[in-house]
Parts: structure tokens; C-alpha cells; sequence
């Protein structure tokens, strides 16, 4: 239940939050001391790196988390919610990252759970809860399938049923968290007019991003989170994504190197009718082909589960395929990881926790994973002093800020802990880089070291071939983009031919000539 009032304010913000500090129980702050507020009728902002605060904030408004101190104030009451169904039932809806959708339910029944009292809802409850149902998406211009199963729907869609299972509720503030990470642009620009349609008709939005010039596109204002705390409120249409980004890191960053034109040299990977069997058996990977060359990044863009995974994978040793894959001309077919890495292939994984590092092992001993027996003497002793030596080396040259040569890898940073697997697997001198969502999860200042470090090696004639959910990365770095949908390919654009209608058609689906018009 709602907490007893505390004391009436002025209703001059929706929901307001004071001096909310969160504090968890292995010691580390969220946040600390933030104060926040939300006008009837807008979208507000909310902006910050990984780790910032920003969904733990909004998840203490929306009733999933308690404060460790501070209060929330709802329509000017001061309010304490014990758990997400008090803070719908108050007006307040979050849409999380990852969707609560019952797949073999229709959008309709997705819709009405929870509105059924507990029992089976009968045609006529169903029939009224449809003509609502119709009712907002007229309104809003959401609209969605009501009678397909939702796991037959693409994350698009599905994520337009989520939207609409919380406007259902008659909420007044809907909170979006991180939004359009699954999105086609087109998608995107539609989500982007249905959340002004919301505050045209006077309910709010909270739009969690950590996207500079989405939060520029959508919000009225924006509040900046870095490290827990606020440290900016600015009207959007007074803003720049160079102000934001300064508030966001701390400092000012530099220009980004610009991507030179170069021809391209001699091809080093070939792949032909690649197929990849997936988790269930059915390919995941159905029969694509490309090249690589030297001093090219040829980028595979698409919403991530089209395929990406499975790919990279097949390609460097660790799942099975059907196909012609060549490496400077020699077939990879048959070779594990290690002979293939031999043969001159160095691999960023999308998961540097799972696949790149050792956390408990300390960065030395991450440093030369891969590539022990250099390190090896008489009898196979590791040359200890050696290793450290190149650690060390590693550290300066991929500037890694950590506490020395021995620090356990899970102390560093996420940008340094990605610095690391980067620095170890250029270490090896390879003829292709395949790095798969290399900046995935990294603050703004890793992020540009990476992008600039990956251009970097392009013109120094390395071939990369960059796997990346981010379109901004995409069109920064590539030279050729191949946007990957449900396995296949739907079609390969050169740098000059970019733009976001056209690769956000080809994401959901047409072909090259289609997108083309």
C-alpha cells in the first residue's frame, strides 16, 4: 500500500524525487543525494553512461526498488511504493530492457493479463478490453497486432505490445528504459512520434538513453546522471550532443578521427554459402558469402539475433558449419581456435566476461592467454618475468589504467578490462581483426579510443571486419556494410551509399532493391 502523507507540495511536477540516495548491500553507491523531477506533459531525458544510475533511479520510482534515502513525491504527495503493482496502480509504468511477455499468448491476452482478477476472462471482458485496446492505439498511434502470438512477432512489435499492456493501466507516467537498442531507425522515428503523441495529451515519459542524439530528438528536457549523481539539467532545444557528452564523461573529448578514403588491398577472408546450425538445430546462419581485404572494415550491421553470434563464431573455431571459408587462401575448414588464430586471425569477443577474460586471473596472466608457450622456457616454465614485461608493455602502449601487472582483471574497469583483450589479440600481429560489439557496454572515452583504434589499423592495411548493433559505430568506421536480418544477408552497401532509411530497411527485412525503392 501507499505510505501515509508525508505533506502536500505544489503540483507543479508530476513526480519529483529529493535527496534519493541507494546504497546496496556489498557497499557500492547508485546513487547518491539526486534530486529529480518530472513535468505533466513531457519527456524528460535521462541520460548517463552504463552504470550512472539511471535505471536503478527509475526503478525506485516505479516501486521495484526502496531507497536507501530520500523521498519520491507523486502529485505532489510524498509517497513510498513496495512494489511495481503499487506504483501502476498509482499511474506510474516502466518498460524494462528485456520484455515480460507471455510468448505464446496473443498481444491481446498480453495485454489483459492482469486485468482478468485473477480468473479466466470471458469473450464479453475480452471484447471490452479489445475496444480500449483499439481506443489507445487510435489515440497514441501505437498500433500492434492483438491476435498473433507474440512470439511470433519481431522485438519491434513486441516491444509496442509492452508499451501498450502499460498505457492500458491508464498510467501517467510511462517510464522507457533504454528503448530503442532493438530498434530499426524507421521504428525508432515511430516510437519517437507516438511518445510525443503521450505528451501532447498530457501524460509524461521518462526516456532512458544513453544515446546523445536520440535524447536530442525526443525529450523536452534532459537530466544527466554520471557516477550517481546529477550533474546537469538542460532544455533540450539549449543543449548540444557536445555539452551532453561533456557532462556525461567529466571532460572535454577531442575531435573524432574522420575515416579517410583508401583503396582497399588484397582480399584475406573469403566466405562462401556459410551456414550455421543454431542452439535449436535450425541454421542461424543460412548460406551468406562476403570478402574481407586488407585496409578495409567491412561491417555487418542488424538488430542483434539475426545471426551475428553464430557467425563470428563459426569463423573463428567455435561452432561447426557448412560452407568455404578461406584465410589468405587456406581453408579454415576442420581447425579449432588455436590453428586458426595461428593462421593470422585475432577475435574481440562480444562478451570480453564470458570469452576474452579470466576475471579472478590477474592482467598478466589475462595478457597472454592464447599465446602461453611464448612465454615459456626450459621444461615449459612460464618465464614469469617476461610476461610481466609484456604486460607492462601492453598497458602503456593500449593506455589500460590499472593498479599494476597483478591486479585481478575484475578490478579494472569495463573500458580497461575491453583494452586488454583489444591489446592482447593485436599483440599476436594478425592479418584480420574480427571484432564483434567492440564498444558494447563502454563509456564515452573508451568508446572513441576504441573507434579511433580500429580506423587506426584500417590505414595501416589491417582487415577488420566489425560486428556491431550500433549504427552510429557502423557508419563511422565501415567502409562496406552487409546488414544481416533472420541469417541471411539482405543486402551490402558501400560507404557512400549509407544512409539510415535505407540500412533500417534492409534491418527489417526488404531487399537491397526494395530499400532502393
Amino acid at each position: 500500500m501507499l505510505a501515509p502523507i508525508f505533506r502536500l507540495r505544489p503540483m507543479e511536477n508530476l513526480v519529483e524525487a529529493r535527496k534519493i540516495t541507494k546504497i546496496y548491500a556489498d557497499g557500492t553507491v547508485a546513487l547518491r543525494d539526486v534530486d529529480f523531477q518530472v513535468r505533466p506533459g513531457e519527456v524528460m531525458g535521462l541520460l548517463g553512461e552504463n552504470g550512472a544510475g539511471k535505471t536503478t533511479l527509475t526503478k525506485i520510482i516505479s516501486g521495484l526498488l526502496s531507497p536507501t534515502s530520500g523521498t519520491i513525491f507523486w502529485k505532489g504527495k510524498a509517497v513510498r511504493f513496495s512494489s511495481p503493482r503499487e506504483a501502476l496502480q498509482a499511474g506510474i509504468g516502466m518498460v524494462h530492457q528485456h520484455f515480460a511477455l507471455v510468448g505464446p499468448f496473443t498481444g491481446l491476452e498480453n495485454i489483459a493479463l492482469g486485468a482478468e482478477g485473477g480468473g479466466l476472462l470471458s469473450p464479453v471482458k475480452l471484447k471490452t478490453i479489445r475496444t480500449k485496446v483499439e481506443e489507445i492505439m487510435s489515440r497514441t498511434g501505437l498500433h500492434a497486432p492483438l491476435d498473433a502470438p507474440v512470439e511470433e512477432l519481431p522485438v519491434g512489435v513486441q516491444q509496442r505490445i509492452e508499451i501498450l499492456k502499460i498505457l492500458f493501466r491508464e498510467v501517467e507516467l510511462l517510464i522507457l528504459d533504454e528503448p530503442t537498442a532493438v530498434l530499426t531507425p524507421q521504428e525508432v522515428d515511430e516510437l519517437f512520434a507516438v511518445l510525443r503523441n503521450i505528451a501532447a495529451q498530457g501524460k509524461s515519459v521518462i526516456f532512458i538513453t544513453h544515446k546523445l542524439r536520440e535524447v536530442l530528438a525526443v525529450t523536452d528536457r534532459i537530466t544527466v546522471l554520471r557516477r550517481g549523481e546529477v550533474v546537469g539539467v538542460r532544455e533540450t532545444p539549449r543543449t548540444s550532443v557536445e555539452e551532453l557528452a561533456q557532462l556525461m564523461v567529466g571532460q572535454e573529448l577531442g575531435v573524432l578521427r574522420q575515416k579517410e578514403p583508401r583503396e582497399r588491398g588484397p582480399e584475406v577472408l573469403r566466405v562462401e554459402e556459410l551456414v550455421v546450425p543454431g542452439p535449436a538445430g535450425e541454421p542461424a546462419v543460412r548460406g551468406i558469402s562476403f570478402t574481407v581485404h586488407a585496409g578495409e572494415i567491412f561491417g555487418i550491421a542488424g538488430i542483434q539475433g539475426n545471426g551475428q553470434t553464430e557467425l563470428v563464431e563459426a569463423l573463428v573455431g567455435l561452432r561447426p558449419w557448412n560452407g568455404r571459408v578461406e584465410l589468405n587462401g587456406r581453408s579454415l575448414a576442420g581447425l579449432g581456435p588455436a590453428q586458426i588464430a595461428a593462421l593470422g586471425l585475432a577475435h574481440i569477443p562480444e562478451d570480453r566476461h564470458g570469452m576474452g577474460l579470466i576475471l579472478d586471473m590477474n592482467v598478466t596472466e589475462n595478457s597472454i592467454l592464447g599465446r602461453i608457450s611464448a612465454f615459456q622456457g626450459f621444461l615449459g616454465r612460464l618465464r614469469w618475468a617476461s610476461a610481466q614485461r609484456f604486460a607492462q608493455d601492453l598497458i602503456a602502449r593500449f593506455s589500460i589504467q590499472a593498479r599494476g601487472v597483478r591486479a585481478p582483471a575484475r578490478s579494472l574497469s569495463g573500458g580497461n578490462q575491453q583494452k586488454l583483450v583489444v591489446g592482447r589479440e593485436l599483440s599476436k600481429s594478425p592479418r584480420i581483426l574480427i571484432a564483434n560489439q567492440p564498444t558494447r557496454g563502454l563509456d564515452i572515452a573508451a568508446t572513441r579510443f576504441i573507434r579511433e583504434l580500429l580506423l587506426r589499423l584500417r590505414d595501416e592495411g589491417m582487415a577488420i571486419l566489425l560486428v556491431s548493433a550500433d549504427l552510429d559505430e557502423i557508419f563511422e568506421l565501415a567502409d562496406r556494410v552487409a546488414v544481416m536480418y533472420r541469417g541471411t544477408f539482405t543486402g551490402v552497401l558501400p560507404a557512400e551509399e549509407l544512409d539510415r532509411e535505407k540500412v533500417g530497411l534492409l534491418m527489417g527485412g526488404l531487399s537491397l532493391e526494395e530499400a532502393r525503392g
